[in-house]
């Protein structure tokens, strides 16, 4: 095979949206650095609604970024509380997929505090080839042409195969 057509874990981006600031943020981004050893990043509402009571600029969620080993090694840890299993439905049109995590106390080697409570978490997977900095770099940015593109079946292909991950 090419090198240049190799796939690879490009990035992995863990959620949490608690919805409120204080303290109940505060135990998020500890249980995020938590599983993930990485300090988390906070999230902002981008527009206020009145009917949930969330003003523009407050915030609302945390988010870590993972690259490269550390990326793969929360993939694999966070996939075997799914039971190795993800939905086709998960994927999109350019290669990436998602999936959801119901309570944080489902990931080995973390136990339930009740002081803290339970979090709920999204982790979204960009798979990557070689040669897509052309459409990120900063001189003469380029789009990745379509030949060079990841598509939904290359993508499940490439988590069954390099993630041993059933795609149902």
């Amino acid at each position: 095979m090419n090198v240049m057509r190799e796939i690879k874990v490009g990035k992995v981006v863990i959620n949490m949206g608690v919805g409120e600031g204080g303290r109940k943020l505060s135990n998020a981004e500890g249980v995020l650095k938590e599983i993930t050893g990485q300090t988390p990043a906070r999230t902002y509402a981008k527009q206020t609604n009145q009917t949930i009571g969330i003003r523009e600029g407050t915030p609302v969620g945390c988010k870590v970024t993972l690259r490269k080993e550390r990326a793969i090694a929360n993939l694999e840890k966070l996939l075997k509380v799914k039971g190795m299993e993800i939905k086709e439905s998960s994927f999109d049109e350019n290669g990436n997929f998602s999936f959801g995590i119901k309570e944080h106390i489902e990931i080995p080697d973390l136990e339930y505090d009740p002081d803290i409570g339970i979090f709920g978490m999204d982790v979204n997977v960009s798979l990557e080839r070689p040669g897509f900095r052309i459409k990120k770099r900063r001189r003469r940015p380029r789009p990745v042409p379509k030949s060079h593109r990841i598509d939904k079946e290359e993508a499940v292909e490439f988590v069954e195969q390099n993630l041993n991950v059933e795609v149902v």
